[in-house]
């Protein structure tokens, strides 16, 4: 077996049962729409989920339902102005953790301050990003998974196979080039629901020259 293989058979996900009505439903539609779910909620209590391929917008019902059907409450990051009003109450109930960059602080800084004011949190990016092909990934969920130290959950949709779930979760070494080659093997094969925008797994920081 090679070393992509043996990366991706180690972290294959496994298949669980729904629990309670909510869950059974969720699952249901998924089903009905055709998908297949794979994976179990992670047992760690924070977790940065890697949400790709990401082409649509038809990949956030599919990966909500996907995480209601396994337990997880899925959070975001949203644009506090996006947060005010009726349309913010909303966002808000369905999980988004708004953020305001007007004093300067990024996103890496809200979500660390997020993960260390929370008890649990899942929280879900993309960083496929735009939902059309880009040569680099965005890197926001590396670096917010390390400056909160925790781990990396796979979260996938794949649309070649109609296969949904979450994988197990990878604590990041710091070791960028090493971190990424398991986060490809991972997700070696899946792809988006338009195949033609599904991004190359790669991080610009991997061909930056070290310094």
């Amino acid at each position: 077996m090679s070393a992509p293989e043996a990366t991706r058979a180690e972290l294959a996900p496994e298949s669980t049962a729904p629990t309670g009505w909510k869950a059974a439903l969720a699952g249901w539609i998924l089903r009905r729409c055709g998908w297949t779910i794979s994976g179990r909620k992670p047992a760690e209590p924070k977790y940065v989920i890697v949400a790709s391929p990401h082409t649509s917008y038809w990949d956030t019902p599919v990966m909500l339902l996907c995480a209601v059907h396994l337990g997880i409450r899925l959070r975001w990051l949203v644009k506090a102005q996006a947060n005010r009003g009726l349309l913010g109450a909303v966002l808000r109930r369905l999980g988004s953790i708004p953020v305001d960059r007007s004093g300067g602080h990024g996103a890496v800084a809200w979500a660390t301050a997020a993960f260390r004011d929370h008890d649990e949190l899942a929280l879900a990016l993309a960083p496929d990003g735009t939902r059309r092909y880009c040569d680099y990934w965005r890197s926001g969920f590396y670096h917010i998974a390390r400056a909160a130290d925790v781990p990396i959950a796979f979260g996938f949709q794949d649309w070649g196979t109609r296969r949904v779930g979450f994988g197990p979760t990878l604590r990041l070494t710091g070791d960028v080039k090493v971190d990424m080659d398991r986060v490809r093997a991972f997700f070696a094969g899946m792809v988006g629901k338009y195949p033609e925008r599904t991004s190359r797994i790669r991080l610009r920081e991997e061909d930056e020259p070290r310094r």
